[in-house]
């Protein structure tokens, strides 16, 4: 794309970006190329980050500052990251400076060519974004996937043309801000999360509306109707609106029926594949299933096109991730289930007697719910209990008819792996999906997810 338009906005200008995470770190490279000055502020220690890169970055004029944020009055220009809340005093004070604050997100909304699709909900957002991409590509048109997937946006910006399609998973983080809404808004399942950054469930559906309170009539937005957040959300779309539903059929949209995945457009419906060809497992699946088929069809995708992804896409890493089977039983790395009803849907997605890995650090969920789910579900044989949220959730289990064996105290992923292995029997699934965050034993969902698979191919 020509560049004209951002080397006008940012050329020579003074560049505040707050927060060097993966985001951040490709709007750096950008802002370089676009020749800004740029200082970068994060309120991490120095020694958190890759000494090389600074060095690298540092030697092309790129100025770092660590701790707590100061005044940013001299910046012509503050491109928040989304780990920085838009509420901090720093920005309030540049913000009646008049001062422009943006995000990458709002930068790529503002100048991307071509047909941009953004996917928001609690949970889903990855495998329908990862499966929409896949349908695309079938067709053999310039496709693109970024966003909170881990691939920023901005890194292929410059070279989008008009009939490019990018598509975007983007978090309450990236939208909360928002300036700017993509031409198809997907809203999928939105519950509760992240209320160890938002102040409240209320707070956290309102940063979701970004996706959906700048579209116009020209736009579209696809929502799951089986959620009452969801229909919050897109209630501030003024775009034509497409619905999606695991339990009802609907008027204009893609719902499940007597086991098909049926799209139903102008009075016509139309079956697109028997949910038993479809490979990814689980039921909660097929509310992705149903987001990325509508979506395909507003992008003009074949039918056949879209079964044909549909049979194909194994799914994402650590997203109700099949790693082995060992003597009949199977191993279901789902570590980024990191809310109770991520926790629930994996509990749901099989009939087979099941072994549970849950516990983690808190996001201040409330587990009621994943109790109950656990005490009515007969096929669950034994939870391995960890973490600092553990004895939360066994409380939250009441009274059960069915016994369920605890275990507890283990406080490495190779002691977890070996005890489940110690008490599986042919038929078993075993899953890591814990309902937490990681952080109290691990770096991060993927090093938590990465140590269950090491684990699991050495038994």
């Amino acid at each position: 794309m020509a560049m004209n338009g951002l080397d006008a906005e940012f050329c020579g200008k003074k560049v505040a970006i707050l927060g060097f995470g993966v985001e951040s770190q490709e709007s750096v490279e950008f802002m370089l190329k676009l020749k800004a000055v740029i200082s970068v502020f994060d309120e991490k220690a120095e020694n958190a980050f890759d000494v090389s890169r600074l060095q690298h970055l540092r030697e092309q004029g790129v100025s770092f500052n660590f701790g707590e944020f100061p005044s940013l009055a001299q910046f012509d220009i503050i491109v928040r990251s989304p780990g920085v809340k838009p509420g901090i005093q720093a920005l309030h004070e540049a913000g009646d400076l008049g001062i422009t604050i943006t995000s990458a997100t709002n930068i790529f909304l503002e100048h991307a060519q071509g047909t941009v699709v953004g996917i928001t909900g609690t949970k889903g957002k990855g495998t329908t974004a990862a499966l929409l991409y896949e349908m695309v590509k079938t067709t053999g048109r310039d496709a693109y996937i970024g966003g909170n997937i881990g691939i920023p946006a901005l890194s292929f910006l410059d070279i989008l043309k008009p009939d490019s399609v990018s598509i975007l998973e983007l978090s309450s983080f990236q939208l909360m801000d928002a300036t700017r809404s993509p031409h198809i808004a997907i809203v999928l399942m939105v519950t509760q999360d992240h209320l160890d950054y938002h102040t409240s469930a209320v707070e956290y559906i309102m940063a979701k509306m970004g996706i959906a309170s700048h579209q116009s009539e020209k736009d579209s937005i696809i929502v799951n109707i089986d959620y009452r957040g969801s229909v919050q959300v897109a209630g501030r779309s003024a775009a034509k609106r497409y619905e999606i539903s695991k339990f009802q059929r609907v008027e204009q949209g893609c719902f499940t029926e007597h086991g098909f995945v049926v799209v139903a457009l102008g009075g016509v419906q139309e079956r697109i594949i028997d949910q038993n060809s479809i490979l990814i497992p689980g039921k909660h699946n097929l509310e992705n299933v149903c987001a990325a088929t509508m979506a395909g069809k507003l992008l003009g995708i074949p039918n056949e096109n879209i079964a044909k992804a549909l049979r194909s896409f194994r799914g994402l890493a650590h997203r109700l991730e099949l790693v082995r089977e060992i003597d009949g039983v199977k191993y279901y790395n789902d570590s980024i289930g990191t809310t109770p009803d991520s926790a629930i849907a994996a509990i749901q997605a099989f009939d087979a007697p099941k072994i549970l890995i849950l516990g983690g650090s808190t996001k201040h969920s409330d587990f009621t719910e994943l109790g109950n789910t656990i005490a009515h579900h007969p096929a669950i044989k034994a939870i391995i209990g960890i973490g600092e949220e553990w004895p939360r959730i066994r409380a939250s289990i009441p009274n059960h008819p069915h016994g369920i064996e605890f275990y507890e105290d283990l406080t490495s992923m190779q002691d977890i792996v070996e005890k489940v292995h110690s008490h599986a029997e042919p038929g078993d699934v075993v899953i890591l999906s814990p309902a937490c965050a990681s952080f109290d034993m691990f770096k991060d969902y993927k090093d938590r997810g990465d140590q269950f698979k090491f684990w699991v191919e050495k038994l």
